[in-house]
């Protein structure tokens, strides 16, 4: 395992990248602790601002290209920049289930589901844990 392709690569890849990693463990962390309480605001806040984060800069990447300089990723994206600020407005608004199926839905399908997909031979961080 080496980081050195990801350091290799473009800003924006480095920062989606990063940002992506920091939400998947901040939401490990929220899944694991007590809800509804102070430090899971705060970490939740922090998780929304890197799943923003995430999401605005693919629009920066494009080596997939499907749809001029648009890939089925940033489908994706775009939902996670609708979903995301309704699953924070459905917890301050008390609608526990649904801030709940939000926020995992979101979790499992941006960054388990599309993260497993970095992983194939070719991509950045195949190379990253494999070589090559």
């Amino acid at each position: 395992m080496s980081l050195e392709p990801l350091f290799a690569a473009p800003l924006v890849v480095q920062l989606h990248a990063f940002a992506a990693m920091a939400a998947f463990v901040l939401g490990i962390l929220q899944f694991a602790g007590p809800k509804g309480t102070l430090p899971h605001r705060a970490m939740g806040y922090a998780w929304v601002a890197l799943m923003l984060l995430v999401a605005a800069s693919s629009f920066a990447i494009q080596g997939m290209r499907q749809w001029g300089p648009f890939s089925a990723i940033h489908l994706l994206s775009i939902t996670v920049m609708i979903l995301t600020p309704l699953a924070v407005l459905a917890a301050r608004r008390h609608r526990v289930g649904t801030h709940s199926k939000a926020m995992i839905s979101i979790f499992a399908g941006a960054l388990v589901i599309a993260g497993a997909f970095t992983f194939l031979p070719g991509r950045i961080m195949h190379r990253v844990l494999l070589g090559g």
